[in-house]
This record gives structure tokens, C-alpha cells and sequence, in this order.
């Protein structure tokens, strides 16, 4: 069996390798939306379904007619996945030039792109979900019938390996890039292929048709009562499915305040997660056959861990970031890590058919809980009504003592269950929510982030899933102003990629030309009054356009032209995914949406030398003419690029250059009180382009393939006293990344 234990181990591990960067390789030609980051899960854990119950339903129907051994099956199924990990980066590659070069509505853009998405993963997912019954009927071709806990050791396996999934892959993708980490994932799952085929052929036939048929029998005998139990456990499959995925969604925007938008934070919770998923599953594994039906008080308790996360992020709870993740998940987790492979092992008693259909319906569970609290839940009632409803249907099913045997539950156990019901409400009423802390604020919520609006006078601010975006600040002005002075022609149109607070937006509109502004959060512009409540032009000017929509996706899809596009990628400079505003396939999109003599202005906050090298040669190899400047506030760059030469203006050409409102608008908020002055502050920080590749000249060109800014924890650790300075780092409860 021991074999089985690292099949599934490394087959976990590639599984997680493989969403991971499948979902990046796809939000990157379609876009980086909720929409597509939902088709895309989907359409993986779909497939995983549809897997797991054909590869169940065929082992039933042709168990007794295989004259080899099961264990080829399994075999061919890690093969297959092995090639999936070659054809898939192909497949979403093609799809997307495909689409670049049709003319489609947003909708119409999502819908085809949806299509070739579940195109394109679902057959692949579903060897996935096959491995699981093809591996039970290897097991239980090889070891007879009393293997009634082959999926729960499966599972074990398979949740360790997802652990290192976690992590492993985002340390390669630093240093191989995505294509290179997905064939690290090919070999090994050819290597899986190859050594489980050589075990077959050690293992030999399978047993004669005469001792199949009689084992079914012996196996799945059915008592009094069974039916009925039979519906319980199928519904609580499906309910633990749906509730730790939904769960999940709501634990990106209650934990992004504490942990941030990296990649690495998000990897964090997975991490904590999937170990107090096998933590679970191993003490249930260690227990197995001690206490055969789960209680009412079971799913009571799962019910208060569900809300769990509402107090640990009580801003009030001076904790450490990492321990508020593990207070809130940590329970619920474990919890549900014994739970599943228990009810899996109950239901099936190992045989290959029933596993894969009450896995299948776990896995629907898994894709509907996404979509109820991504598109439902968090826009209608908000993160804390959305954990409060997932979490009520397991108090009902605790108080009515759901079970799976005809004896009654012992009354003892209404009181704790009447306890962990007021312990939920009383986390309800009094936890504080991130926002509590902020007044005066306006908070809005939408199917892809919380919105806040705070602050007073200058000291506005706009956070998105509680992380600063920007402030009421000089440079998002200049980010207009600045490039469309420095053109050689009077402007016509301008394009912002990324709304923010509309800053940016209202400086272009100063000029009289007509701005359309790209946001991927519908909530954030609805709060630009918030912001500018006056002003000589707002969102109603007719030469104001605002597009809900991802940058790329939208810069991809349109037809129109543009003198000056403005891009401001969301901080920090290493977001996740935020290198699709940095990369070198970026800008030769973004060149062919320039008029002649357009300008590009692309702003870097503060980064490292490494990043800022990598983002200044994807420039430097994609337009013959760049300038770069620092900000008046001496932090962040302002980079031009054009493909015709950006002229050498004085700060009073430049001024000149400025109509009457424009002039108001640069000067509003200083520094500097007139616009010659404003404009010299720029050019006294003009920094050459080699100077700044020089800082690193070793440093990669940043690609879709090579995100540097975003993947960067090897240098990090490699940099002296960063290992040292991580417990001090804990204590101040600061971020680790």
C-alpha cells in the first residue's frame, strides 16, 4: 500500500502545481476578472466531478471484463495528465489570439472565452478525478475486500501533496517561469505513469470474473436503514463541498487586510488550510473504526467554526497576522479534513463505483459554494451575513441531530448545541469588522471586492479588500499631465487603465479631450464623488467614458486609439498578477492602441532594483524611445514610451502646452504652486533608463512567463537577515513578505 501513499502524494502536489498556474496562464489571456477566475475554477473542479464519477461508473461496468490490471488504468490516467501539462499552456494561448482578433461585447468576450476554457481543462481535470476509483479498484484488486478506508488513505496522501503544492511551485515559477514549472509537473506525472505501470505488471492479472462478482455483494450488503442513511451522508458530502469552497471566497476579503495582495499571502492560507485538512484527516485515520457514526453535536460544532474567522479579525485582537489566519481556519479546517474522508469511507466501504459518485457530488459542492458567495452572499449581505448563512444549515442539521444510524441521539447533547448556537451569535453580534475602525466611510461591496471610502479633506483614502490603493496625491495628476504635455501634437483622447479614485480620469477630462477609464471593481467609481464632489468636469461630461472591465482584456478587445494610455497597476508593485500591467507581451499590446507619436505612461511605485530593471528592459525591448522620471514626491517612477521621439520641452513649453483647467488641476495639490514649477520637478529627476538597468544588469526582461515583481521569495530570502528578521517581524505583527 505504501506505494499507493506516494502515488497520490505526488499526484496532489502536481494537481495544485497544475491550478495554479493553469488559472494564471487563463485569467492572463482573457482577463483578470471574477468572472474568469470563476470560469476557470469551474471548469477545473467540474471536470475533477465528471472524472471521478465516469472513472467510478466504469469501474463497476467493466471491473469483471479488464484482463489486465486495474493499476494500468491509473497508469494512463497520470499519463495523460503528464500531456495535459504540455497541451493546455497551447490550448489557452491559441484561445486567446483567437479572441484578440474578433470584435466582441463583454459579454459576448466571457462567454466564448468560457467555452474554450472548459474546452480546454475539463477533459484533462477529469483524468484527475479518475485516479481516485482507478486507484480503489487497483487496491482493491490487489489487497480483496476489507479495504473499506483505501479513499481515506488516498485522501491523506493527496492533501499532504496539495501542502507542497502550496508553496514548491511559487519558488520554481521565480526560477523556471510558468511553462517550465507545468513541465517540472509533466515529468513527474510520467514518472508516476511509468512506476505505477511497472507495479502492475509485478502485481498481474486480476482476479477471476467469479471472485468480482461475489465481492460487491459481500461488500455493499445493505441493512435496514440504509437508504435513508445513504441521502444523509450524499447531502452532508455535498454540504461540506459547498461550505468550505464558499468559505473560502469569504476568507480572501476578511483576511487581505491582514495578509495582503501577494501571491505568497494568498499561498499562506491555502497552506494553513490544506494542513489542517490533513491534520484531521490523519487523527481520523489513526481513529478509524472508533465511533462509526458522526453526531448531531459534529455538525454544530462545524457551524461555530465557520464563523470562527469573524472574530479573528477583530482589529481589536492585537495578533499577529498569520495567528488570525490560523485562529479563524484552523478549526474549520481540521474539522472538515475529518469529516469528509470519514463520511467518503462510510458511504463507499472502498468500492471504486459508490466513491466516485459521492466524490463527484463533494466536488459539485465545491464548484457551487464559490459561485453562491462570490456572486450571491458577499454583494448582497456582506462577509459577515455570508459566513453567518453558510454556517446556519449545519446548526439545523446539529439541533435535529442528522445522523446515520436509527437511534436516537442522547438528549445530553441538546445543551452543548444550544451553547455553540449562542457561542456563533454572540461572534456575530459583537466581533468587530475591518471597516468599524475607519469613520467617516462609505463601504460598498460588489461580486469582486469590498470598497472602502475614508478619510476627511486631503486625507482621503481608497482601499479595496482593506489594502490602500491610493490617496488623494499629486502623482495620479501627473500621471495625465505629464505625458500628454510631452506630446508633439494637440491630444484628442485619452485612456486610464485603472480607476482608482477617478484622479487620473478628471485630470485628462481638464484637457477637453475625450477619457475612457478602465476599473475591474464595479464599486470603485460609483465612489468618485466621494472624492471630488466639485470640480469643473465629473463622470457625467460626455467626454468621459468608464469601462468595468480588466485593462488587458479591454485593451485587447477594442478597436479605438488612443494619444496618451495611462496605466497605474494597483499596489504593492508585486500584487498579484499586477505584472500583466508590467510585462513585455503588455506593452506590444498597448503599441498597437497608440495613434502615431502616442505616449504610454506607465507608473512604478517604489520596488526593488531587480523589479525596476526587469519592468525598465520590457520598455527598452518594446519601444525605441523611453524617458523615465521621478515622481515629485521622490518615491515611484513615471516611465514614457513611445514609438517616435518624446520631445526635450522646458517646464515652461510644457506649461504652455496646458488649457486653462488643466492648468487648475495640476496645481490643486502642490507641490509646487504654478505649472512651470511642477513640470521642473520632473525634470530635474529625470533618470536615464540605462542607469536604471544598470542598478541590475542581471536581471531578467519581465514577461507573462517571468513575473519577477510578483515572485520574488527567493531573493528575499537570500538577502542577509531577512530568515533572522522574521520573528521580530511577527512580533511587530507585521506582513512577512
Amino acid at each position: 500500500m505504501s506505494w499507493y501513499f506516494i502515488f497520490f502524494l505526488v499526484s496532489g502536489f502536481c494537481s495544485l502545481l497544475y491550478e495554479i498556474i493553469w488559472l494564471r496562464l487563463a485569467v492572463s489571456q482573457f482577463g483578470v476578472t471574477t468572472a474568469m477566475v470563476s470560469i476557470v475554477l469551474a471548469a477545473f473542479m467540474g471536470g475533477l466531478g465528471l472524472g471521478s464519477w465516469f472513472s467510478g461508473y466504469t469501474s463497476r461496468r467493466y471491473e469483471s471484463r479488464l484482463p489486465f490490471s486495474p493499476l494500468f488504468l491509473y497508469a494512463s490516467t497520470e499519463f495523460l495528465i503528464g500531456v495535459s501539462g504540455l497541451v493546455v499552456p497551447y490550448e489557452l494561448f491559441s484561445g486567446g489570439r483567437l479572441l484578440q482578433h474578433m470584435v466582441l461585447s463583454y459579454a459576448g468576450h466571457y462567454s466564448l472565452a468560457g467555452l474554450w476554457v472548459a474546452a480546454s481543462l475539463i477533459p484533462w481535470c477529469g483524468c484527475m478525478g479518475a485516479t481516485f476509483p482507478f486507484a480503489m479498484l487497483a487496491i482493491k484488486n490487489s489487497f480483496g475486500t476489507d479495504q473499506e478506508h483505501s479513499f481515506s488513505y488516498l485522501y491523506l496522501a493527496n492533501v499532504l501533496g496539495a501542502i507542497a503544492g502550496t508553496t514548491v511551485p511559487l519558488l520554481l515559477i521565480e526560477l523556471l517561469g510558468f511553462r517550465r514549472t507545468l513541465h517540472v509537473g509533466a515529468i513527474l506525472n510520467f514518472m508516476l505513469a511509468a512506476s505505477a505501470a511497472a507495479l502492475a505488471l509485478r502485481v498481474g492479472r486480476p482476479p477471476s470474473n467469479a471472485q468480482i462478482q461475489d465481492q460487491p455483494e459481500k461488500q455493499m450488503g445493505r441493512g435496514r436503514g440504509e437508504g435513508e442513511e445513504t441521502t444523509s451522508l450524499m447531502w452532508l458530502l455535498f454540504g461540506t463541498g459547498l461550505t468550505s469552497m464558499g468559505a473560502e471566497v469569504v476568507w480572501t476579503r476578511l483576511y487581505t487586510p491582514s495578509v495582503g495582495t501577494l501571491v505568497y499571502a494568498f499561498a499562506a492560507i491555502l497552506g494553513l488550510y490544506l494542513t489542517a485538512m490533513y491534520v484531521g484527516s490523519w487523527y481520523y485515520r489513526s481513529r478509524r473504526g472508533v465511533g462509526d457514526r458522526l453526531g448531531g453535536l459534529v455538525w454544530a460544532v462545524l457551524g461555530l467554526t465557520v464563523v470562527f474567522p469573524l472574530l479573528s479579525v477583530d482589529p481589536r485582537l492585537p495578533l499577529p497576522s498569520i495567528v488570525r489566519v490560523a485562529l479563524g481556519i484552523v478549526p474549520f479546517s481540521g474539522l472538515v479534513g475529518f469529516v469528509t474522508p470519514k463520511i467518503l469511507d462510510q458511504y463507499s466501504k472502498g468500492d471504486p463505483d459508490r466513491v466516485g459518485k459521492a466524490y463527484a457530488l463533494n466536488i459539485i459542492g465545491c464548484v457551487l459554494g464559490p459561485l453562491l458567495a462570490g456572486f450571491i452572499l458577499l454583494p448582497l449581505v456582506g462577509e459577515r451575513w455570508a459566513l453567518c448563512l453558510l454556517a446556519l444549515p449545519w446548526f439545523f442539521a446539529g439541533l435535529r441531530s442528522v445522523r446515520f444510524a436509527t437511534v436516537r441521539k442522547p438528549q445530553r447533547d441538546v445543551a452543548p448545541g444550544a451553547l455553540l448556537v449562542v457561542s456563533a451569535m454572540a461572534i456575530m453580534v459583537f466581533a468587530e469588522s475591518f471597516e468599524d475602525q475607519f469613520s467617516p466611510r462609505e463601504v460598498l461591496r460588489d461580486s469582486t471586492a469590498t470598497v472602502i471610502a475614508t478619510g476627511s479633506g486631503r486625507g482621503k483614502r481608497l482601499l479595496i479588500n482593506g489594502v490602500g490603493i491610493t490617496g488623494l496625491t499629486p502623482i495620479t495628476k501627473i500621471m495625465a499631465h505629464l505625458p500628454l504635455a510631452m506630446l508633439s501634437h494637440p491630444p484628442s483622447s485619452v485612456l486610464v487603465i485603472c480607476f482608482g479614485m477617478g484622479t487620473s480620469h478628471r485630470s485628462a477630462l481638464s484637457w477637453h479631450i475625450h477619457s475612457t477609464a478602465v476599473e475591474l471593481v464595479p464599486s470603485v467609481p460609483a465612489l468618485f464623488p466621494y472624492y471630488h464632489p466639485n470640480g469643473a468636469v465629473g463622470l457625467d461630461s460626455p467626454l468621459s467614458q468608464v469601462v468595468i472591465d480588466d485593462g488587458r482584456s479591454y485593451l485587447e478587445r477594442t478597436r479605438e486609439q488612443f494619444d496618451v494610455i495611462v496605466v497605474d497597476p494597483p499596489p504593492p508593485v508585486g500584487a498579484a498578477t499586477s505584472s500583466l500591467l508590467y510585462s513585455k507581451e503588455f506593452y506590444a499590446l498597448a503599441k498597437q492602441r497608440l495613434r502615431p507619436g502616442g505616449i504610454l505612461q506607465q507608473w512604478l511605485p517604489s520596488a526593488d532594483p531587480t523589479t525596476e530593471a526587469s519592468v525598465a528592459r520590457a520598455l527598452a525591448e518594446s519601444f525605441p524611445y523611453i524617458r523615465a522620471f521621478v515622481s515629485v514626491e521622490r518615491e515611484g517612477l513615471h516611465f514614457l514610451a513611445s514609438m517616435n521621439p518624446i520631445p526635450s520641452s522646458t517646464a515652461s513649453e510644457l506649461a504652455k502646452r496646458l488649457p486653462v483647467d488643466a492648468v487648475h488641476d495640476l496645481t490643486e495639490w502642490g507641490p509646487a504652486s504654478t505649472p512651470e514649477a511642477q513640470f521642473q520637478l520632473l525634470l530635474d529627476q529625470e533618470m536615464p533608463i540605462d542607469k536604471i538597468v544598470g542598478n541590475n544588469p542581471d536581471a531578467p526582461v519581465l514577461q507573462d512567463d517571468r513575473p519577477i515583481n510578483e515572485f520574488f521569495l527567493v531573493r528575499k530570502l537570500c538577502e542577509p537577515g531577512y530568515i533572522r528578521g522574521i520573528p521580530q517581524r511577527l512580533l511587530r505583527r507585521e506582513r512577512l513578505f
